[in-house]
Parts: C-alpha cells; sequence; structure tokens
C-alpha cells in the first residue's frame, strides 16, 4: 500500500503534535536564591533568554490553537488542548522566572 502525501498528512500532523507535546515538557525549576548570586551582566542575560523562550514558547502555542485537526482524527482536538495548556503553564512559569530576575536586579543592580 503506498501513501500519497495527502493521506500521510493526518499522520504527520498526529505525530507533530505528539512531538510538541514532549517537546514542552522540558522546563526549569524556579529558584529564586540562586539570582541572588549573579552579576548584574548574568541576571541582563537571564532575563534575556527568559524573554526569548516566553516568545518562542507564545509562538509554539499559537502554531498549536491554530492547527487545524480533522474531525475523524480521534483524539486529535484533545492532545491538541493538552499541548496548547502546557504551553500555557510554561508561559506562566516562565514569567514567574522573569519576575525573580527583575527582583533581583532591582536589588543588586543600582542602573538597572
Amino acid at each position: 500500500m503506498k501513501l500519497t502525501s495527502t493521506a500521510a498528512l493526518p499522520f504527520t500532523l498526529a505525530a507533530m503534535l505528539l512531538l510538541a507535546a514532549g517537546c514542552s515538557s522540558t522546563g526549569r525549576s524556579l529558584d529564586p536564591a540562586k539570582y541572588d548570586k549573579m552579576t548584574c551582566t548574568e541576571l541582563n542575560s537571564a532575563l534575556g533568554d527568559t524573554a526569548s523562550d516566553i516568545s518562542q514558547t507564545s509562538i509554539t502555542r499559537g502554531k498549536v490553537a491554530n492547527t487545524s485537526v480533522p474531525g475523524w482524527l480521534l483524539g486529535g482536538s484533545t492532545v491538541k488542548t493538552a499541548v496548547a495548556n502546557r504551553e500555557t503553564a510554561r508561559i506562566e512559569r516562565l514569567q514567574q522566572q522573569q519576575l525573580a530576575i527583575v527582583a533581583a536586579r532591582k536589588r543588586r543592580c543600582p542602573s538597572s
């Protein structure tokens, strides 16, 4: 049996959603004490990294949310919702991390 590109599309879509679900679970724990030991340059870099992570995660969440899942693909909508919710939770964790970095930066860096 030969699969055409149209027939393979749903399977590709399901694989992409499952892959996104697995990749989005990588997250760092929030430890505000570690920011108190960082220099101002390190805090600025960490703040930039966190902002980039938030932007990239938001883009991923948007792509997942706008993905059209065929009605006959059982569980496709559930996976789509789960992945979008996981990305939302990751954004919230990153925002908390960003707030901790900003607070540490205010304490340690007089020009910030």
